[in-house]
This record gives structure tokens, C-alpha cells and sequence, in this order.
């Protein structure tokens, strides 16, 4: 399965062309579900971390209505970039320890995407650092 949010005929409809706009989902002999996605353009502190959770659940939803495994999420960066009123938000971040990683579950099985709802979905054992904030830069 080949997704794209390429589309030059609607790009001056756009208030910015597409970052995250080509995904390639990939079933392994072993009925592995993987997703590579490539990013044109890469907000390292914004955008990037809500990519990786966003597109990492449509793979874990899709596996779930195909009756796959999970497999891997491997993620291309084009242009990956730090904006400049970012640098304290990310100098904070560096110092912080991640903690494990959480657990998705989802809590019902659905054959269409698009019947998931919030409520299917439980994050077990998340735990985080405090919020940092940080503008939007274009």
C-alpha cells in the first residue's frame, strides 16, 4: 500500500506544501506489517516526535484490520531542521532521560479503519517529562 499527500495540482491551495507526504506500508513473508514513511521537510522539535507517534498508530490500526503483526516504522528525513527559537526547548530536552517506551493496545478489532474511535485505543505504562512549549515557526 502506497500513500502519497503529494498533489502539485493543489499546491497553491495549501498553506504549506506537505511534510509528511509519502508512505509505503510493507507486509513481510512472516505477515509483518511495516511502515516506511518520508518526510520532506522535518521540524525536529514540533514536528517530528507527532509524526512518529501518529504514523506509528495508522500502522498499528492498519496491521490491526488486516489481522497482521507489527513490524518495523522506519522514518526518511529530507530537510530535517532546528529552528532557531527552538534551541532552549531542545537544549532542555537533551538533558532529560527517556523513560521506556509505553504500550499501545488497541480494545476492539474493527474490518474498517476509519470505525476506530478514541475510546479503542489505551497507551499503558506512558509516562512523561513535563510539557515544553515552543512556537510554530514558517
Amino acid at each position: 500500500l502506497i500513500l502519497s499527500a503529494w498533489n502539485p495540482a493543489e499546491i497553491d491551495q495549501m498553506a504549506l506544501p506537505p511534510c509528511h507526504m509519502f508512505m509505503q506500508f510493507y507486509v513481510s513473508e512472516d505477515k509483518k506489517l511495516s511502515c516506511q514513511l518520508y518526510q520532506r521537510s522535518a521540524d525536529i522539535f514540533l514536528g517530528v516526535p507527532f509524526n512518529i507517534a501518529s504514523y506509528a498508530l495508522l500502522t498499528h490500526l492498519i496491521a490491526d484490520v488486516w489481522n497482521l503483526e507489527v513490524g518495523d516504522f522506519v522514518h526518511t528525513l529530507g530537510d530535517a531542521h532546528i529552528y532557531n527559537n527552538h534551541f532552549e526547548q531542545i537544549n532542555l530536552q537533551l538533558t532529560r532521560n527517556p523513560y521506556p517506551l509505553p504500550q499501545l493496545k488497541l480494545l476492539n478489532t474493527y474490518d474498517n479503519i476509519e470505525d476506530y474511535r478514541f475510546e479503542d485505543i489505551e497507551i499503558v505504562n506512558y509516562q512523561s517529562h513535563p510539557t515544553i512549549k515552543g512556537e510554530v515557526a514558517v
